[in-house]
């Protein structure tokens, strides 16, 4: 008799995504929420807001990936913080509309699944949502085998957040004259990798394990150093009701990303010396080569969150954000303009 055909042979092995779900199982309870009223291994995800606090409640949803940055994961074979990115952006972009993200959702698809790589991914995204206050109460894990290299996987991620109506920040209120904050990034965080890889590995022929000396750490250390989460300090900015716009400074850097966030007739200048650059960007500057505005438009440069409030709330606002360990630096202003907004950097 012929040999029976099964799922493991054909490359998807079930029993080794039920090892996974076991294993993954107390990291993901521990970021429930009270409103969380379901258990892992459900069809749907079960939640159930607290909408008394509202007086018009609002959703707002956001997903997104990691981009590249997973190939430095792979090839540095570290998997433990990247689900740290995953979560940080869709949660950076919910907190500059004012809201608070409320529970996120993952998808993890793979050639081939090892529960031990899985795990450790799912561990990242575990502590994101733990930084951001969110639940993660729901994912999917898919096994294609022949559709990625062996070793290889992608990430996406959805995260749901609340926010009053009254209490949306959306830029409205902008005026000439107000100030331009920037909350400091830790690196990268998940942008421009393209660019960075071409730059390390492929011009200057760098590994991940390589070392460094003026970054303080082998390649691997600086570019897979998480995404910062800004929910917690913003959440409480905003219910000063002091923020008149904020603006999350990923791919398109400050050339794209502010101007989302400006009224009709303003732009914004930036003080280039105001601009807390880190090393690895002023690195990749020098060797790549890369134009300045090239690098101002790829990258955060050292600025992760802006805020543009009035003269009369930087120093509140700045004394807020320190009691969470946050600076907020004064990097530049709003100005009247007959054009579309726009950003100028001086």
């Amino acid at each position: 008799m012929d040999k029976k055909a099964t799922y493991r042979e054909a490359g998807v092995d079930i029993d080794e995504a039920t090892r996974m779900v076991e294993m993954i199982k107390p990291m993901v309870k521990a970021t429930y929420r009270p409103e969380v009223s379901t258990d892992i291994g459900g069809f749907g995800a079960l939640f159930r807001p607290d909408l008394s606090r509202y007086k018009r409640p609002v959703l707002v949803s956001g997903t997104d990936g990691v981009g590249t940055k997973l190939k430095v994961a792979f090839w540095a074979n570290r998997h433990d913080t990247i689900g740290i990115d995953l979560v940080a952006m869709s949660v950076n972009d919910l907190v500059v509309q004012g809201a608070e993200p409320l529970f996120f959702l993952d998808y993890y698809a793979c050639g081939k699944l090892k529960a031990e790589d899985a795990a450790q991914v799912v561990k990242g995204i575990a502590e994101g949502c733990r930084q951001a206050g969110c639940a993660l109460i729901g994912g999917e894990t898919a096994e294609l085998p022949g559709f990625y290299k062996t070793g290889e996987y992608d990430l996406a991620g959805f995260s749901v957040g609340i926010v009053d109506e009254d209490d949306i920040v959306d830029g409205r209120r902008v005026t000439p004259g107000d100030v331009v904050l920037g909350m400091p990034s830790n690196g990268l965080h998940s942008n421009g990798y393209s660019l960075a890889r071409k730059i390390l590995f492929d011009n200057l022929g760098l590994s991940p394990e390589s070392e460094i000396r003026e970054l303080g750490g082998t390649v691997a250390d600086v570019l897979l150093n998480p995404t910062k989460i800004y929910v917690k300090p913003i959440l409480d900015m905003v219910r000063t009701g002091k923020v008149k716009a904020l603006a999350h400074i990923t791919g398109g850097g400050f050339f794209d990303n502010i101007p989302r966030v400006l009224p009709d007739r303003t732009y914004a200048v930036i003080e280039r010396a105001a601009v807390p650059v880190l090393p690895i960007f002023s690195f990749l500057m020098t060797h790549g080569p890369v134009e300045e505005r090239e690098m101002y438009r790829t990258f955060n440069m050292g600025i992760g969150m802006v805020a543009v409030v009035a003269e009369a709330d930087v120093e509140p606002l700045q004394a807020l954000a320190a009691q969470h360990g946050e600076e907020l630096v004064r990097i530049g202003r709003i100005h009247e303009s007959d054009e579309a907004p726009h950003v100028i950097i001086e």
